[in-house]
């Protein structure tokens, strides 16, 4: 999700140099692990309606498929490069980044960000150009990368891209290996429906955490999440007593 100026991949760390991806990676092969005993259990499932209990003692050539689906898919995620998962979450080819719409999209939409104090902290007007835009953005993000919003934002958007990345890999291998090892027919489309759904709800939950990542950035810049002051304790004024006329006594 983070670039600098030459387009790598920067590696974000935690205050304790732990990588935010060292945090999630556990999840990641949570997901993994469910969702191949998801097709080993369809799989299974068909086989002992079709072939009856002893399937499940005579068929153990279908753990192949299934360990092998497991393999490629954790081999493939980490060969996908930050710009194709990203290209997948945003269905962008080019400037797929929500970073490269950050002024000319996303900004005006979030109702936490001072547009005026926006363009006073960029010090010019604001870019519309999409490679500036991202650019931009990042100094930005560079400057506040430490702060816990901004941190459970980006950690967010990197689990649910990287979350989407395995999803359409899922839909390829596994739903392959479903389909020609599941001998239902109906049964095999019924677990790439399955599948399908996984990818687009996916997808769209990690389109919704990438552009929230970049409004969490641009709003803690602004200084707009700030607490509400509260409103000034009102005060009576003081009503002087009148002093006694003592000249008049004095001139008696």
């Amino acid at each position: 999700m983070t670039r600098t100026s030459d387009g790598a991949e920067a590696a974000p760390r935690t205050e304790t140099g732990k990588s935010l991806k060292d945090q999630y990676r556990w999840q990641l092969w949570i997901i993994v692990a469910v969702n191949t005993l998801f097709l080993y259990g369809v799989v299974q499932a068909n086989a002992i309606k079709v072939d009856g209990l002893r399937a499940i003692f005579t068929d153990a050539q279908n753990l192949l498929p299934v360990g092998v689906a497991l393999i490629v898919a954790a081999v493939l995620n980490g060969l996908l490069s930050a710009e194709a998962k990203a290209r997948v979450v945003f269905l962008r080819w080019h400037h797929a980044l929500p970073g490269h719409r950050a002024f000319s999209e996303h900004a005006a939409r979030d109702p936490r960000i001072n547009a005026a104090a926006l363009k006073k902290i960029h010090g010019s007007p604001l870019p519309t150009d999409p490679v500036e835009q991202n650019r931009a953005w990042y100094r930005m993000y560079k400057s506040i990368e430490n702060d816990p919003a901004v941190r459970q934002a980006h950690r967010d958007y990197l689990l649910m891209r990287d979350y989407t990345g395995l999803c359409a890999l899922f839909f390829v291998l596994y739903g392959a290996a479903g389909v020609f090892f599941i001998p239902s027919m109906k049964v095999g489309l019924i677990y790439l429906a399955v599948l399908a759904a996984q990818f687009f709800l996916v997808r769209q939950a990690a389109a919704n955490y990438g552009r929230r990542f970049v409004t969490t950035v641009l709003a803690r810049n602004t200084g707009k999440e700030v607490p509400v002051a509260k409103p000034a304790k009102t005060t009576k004024p003081r009503v002087r007593k009148a002093k006694p006329d003592t000249a008049s006594d004095a001139g008696a």
